[in-house]
């Protein structure tokens, strides 16, 4: 987990590693970044710690973890509120702002602030955006608000923190808009990439030698996200978007399918000690549990991997998106279409493909609920409140809830995850647990990595 060092005699945090030989008794130590800003201290300019991942540890409370999902897909960005936020939480202001205090140092409202902050931050250094666009794209409402909160967070206005950075920071290259995406030491792409080369939708998303690719829509606009390696402390996302407006969520719906927003050491610690799963951990020490960049698109393959091999479910995906979705002209890698919205889906249309009339039923159940104001459908929702929306029921509430962040939730119908439990012999039921999603994220590599015929997923040499 990362933490914060904070010298009380310079009012100053620090990242780990940084430099600086203070007293210990000067010392205060905090878990995120926006903890040691609400408690007074700001950033060093040394060792910049808002460019070293600090996602949230997959201990926290699981209301908290929800609502801090939600601040990451803006829900206290304009005019959003902390009674509002509460209020989809179920709890007063009061309580979720004691249990953010308790649990991450910080209110939900500084805490929005700091990662608004920190992203416009990494954008002065990184881009040639201009003043104006780095505020709107990190969710500032205006230029004012911009302003007033890097002078609280950086004691310098933005125009002054874009002529402090370095030669090496600049990432500008010829097409896109190339970004840090900031990452725990350690952390396993060349995991995350096989499993998502192995489950592609074809047509939208591809995987060429290290580098991953996939189609985006914003607004009804197509886009192209890349993500390349880039050292032990950061990825690199290229992205080629319409506007830059809102592009935080954007980076922040990145760092969900790259499993960057959950420090997993607390689920790791605890799995490694289990006499089954505890070898598959200390091969794999950094892997992360993959999300999606779309809860429709993921919701849509877990009805179509029922009782099919991973080769037909992304056949039938690669079908829709042709069918259903826009073409994009002129991309790499073989992407030619993006994957239809949610308003693009009837039972219609899906019947016209040859789809089962079962798969046809519930794939039409699950458009509505994309479609509904308030949808469970969202990054944070958890198995059991998928298993009680209509339509749906327990095995595809856990195949959901898997890559939609619930770190309970255990896809026991996934065929890779099933072909590892029969060769290791695992017969206890592991739904439930903190570290259920994590557990199985290391079967499904595991499962990826045997025969073709045990899987059906044709990734044995990504192993």
């Amino acid at each position: 987990m990362t933490t914060y060092s904070a010298v009380v005699t310079t009012g100053i945090y620090c990242r780990p590693g940084c430099g600086s030989k203070p007293l210990a008794r000067n010392i205060r130590v905090f878990e995120n970044a926006a903890a040691a800003e609400a408690a007074g201290f700001r950033a060093c300019l040394h060792c910049r710690p808002y460019r070293v991942a600090g996602p949230i540890g997959s201990d926290a409370p699981e209301l908290v973890c929800r609502a801090v999902r939600m601040i990451i897909d803006g829900a206290l960005d304009h005019d959003g509120t902390e009674a509002a936020l509460a209020e989809r939480v179920g709890l007063s202001a009061r309580h979720l702002r004691r249990l953010f205090l308790g649990h991450l140092g910080a209110s939900p409202d500084q805490l929005a602030r700091s990662r608004r902050a920190h992203f416009a931050r990494r954008l002065l250094d990184d881009s040639d955006l201009t003043v104006l666009d780095v505020a709107f794209a990190s969710g500032f409402g205006s230029l004012r608000q911009f302003n007033r909160a890097m002078r609280e967070v950086f004691h310098a206005s933005p125009t002054d923190l874009r002529n402090r950075r370095r030669k090496a920071d600049r990432l500008v290259a010829d097409g896109g808009l190339t970004l840090r995406l900031p990452i725990l030491r350690g952390y396993d792409w060349d995991a995350i990439r096989a499993f998502l080369a192995a489950r592609a939708v074809p047509g939208v998303e591809s995987v060429d030698g290290e580098t991953y690719r996939r189609t985006v829509t914003l607004e009804g606009a197509p886009g192209l996200l890349e993500i390349l390696p880039g050292t032990t402390d950061h990825l690199l996302l290229r992205a080629h978007l319409p506007y830059w407006y809102g592009l935080i969520h954007v980076v922040d719906r990145v760092g969900q399918l790259l499993g960057l927003d959950t420090d997993q050491t607390a689920a790791a610690t605890a799995l490694r000690g289990d006499p089954q799963l505890g070898l598959l951990v200390r091969l794999r020490p950094g892997l992360a549990v993959p999300g999606t960049w779309s809860p429709f698109e993921v919701a849509v393959r877990a009805v179509l991997s029922r009782g099919r091999e991973n080769d037909e479910v992304r056949s039938w995906l690669g079908r829709i998106a042709r069918e259903l979705g826009t073409p994009v002209a002129g991309l790499p890698g073989g992407l030619t279409h993006t994957f239809p919205d949610p308003a693009a889906v009837d039972a219609a249309g899906l019947t016209g493909l040859g789809l089962p009339a079962q798969d046809v039923t519930t794939i039409a159940a699950v458009t509505v609920l994309a479609r509904s104001e308030d949808s469970p459908l969202r990054h944070g929702a958890s198995a059991a409140e998928l298993a009680h929306a209509p339509g749906l029921d327990a095995e595809l509430g856990h195949l959901i809830a898997y890559r939609l962040g619930d770190h309970t939730a255990f896809p026991a119908a996934d065929p890779a995850l099933k072909a590892a439990l029969a060769e290791l012999g695992v017969t206890r039921d592991l739904r439930g647990q903190p570290w259920s999603a994590l557990a199985a994220t290391h079967l499904i590599r595991h499962g990826d990595a045997l025969a073709p015929s045990a899987t059906g997923v044709h990734c044995g040499h990504l192993a």
